[in-house]
């Protein structure tokens, strides 16, 4: 399921497994590479998992525009088990952060299973960052791609497809 609002994306699956076990993946950097759909990440220089607000995790990442970079990523919602958000900001530059933010809710649904929603927000975002993102559009397929891999991770389903 998608859901698109003016600035915000988000994508929602629904996965066999509890939302803790979903939820340790999600809060430990190391495992990030396992299921992104971007196919951006590069692995973590943080080996620490989250465990609440105020907490920052970097990344290495590429993109073909930028090449190899790092990412700071400031935790600003932790609900153990529930919901884990982060602004990322660039490690290596000095730059204005845009204050978009990536995040994760999860609902459990019936015994074993949970609803996963991955939201990409970018109302904080400065005009030209929502207009580099299509106000997070951009995302949707990576978002959905993420969340086939979280699935396959969880019950050992192979995903469907890799990003789009």
């Amino acid at each position: 399921m998608t859901h698109v609002e003016s600035t915000s994306v988000a994508v929602s699956r629904r996965i066999e497994a509890g939302a803790s076990e979903i939820f340790q993946i999600l809060a430990d950097p190391r495992r990030h590479t396992e299921i992104d759909g971007s196919e951006m990440l590069r692995g973590a220089i943080t080996d620490s998992v989250v465990s609440g607000v105020g907490d920052v995790f970097a990344m290495r990442m590429y993109y073909e525009q930028f090449g190899d970079y790092e990412m700071n990523n400031h935790v600003v919602e932790f609900e153990l088990d529930r919901r884990i958000t982060w602004e990322p900001e660039r490690r290596d530059l000095e730059e204005d952060m845009w204050h978009h933010r990536w995040g994760f809710e999860l609902t459990p649904d019936g015994a074993g299973a949970t609803v996963v929603t991955e939201t990409f927000d970018c109302s904080r975002a400065p005009e030209e960052g929502r207009n580099a993102v299509k106000n997070g559009q951009a995302w949707l397929g990576a978002m959905t791609a993420t969340l086939e891999r979280l699935d396959a991770l969880c019950t050992g389903k192979p995903a469907a497809h890799a990003a789009s």
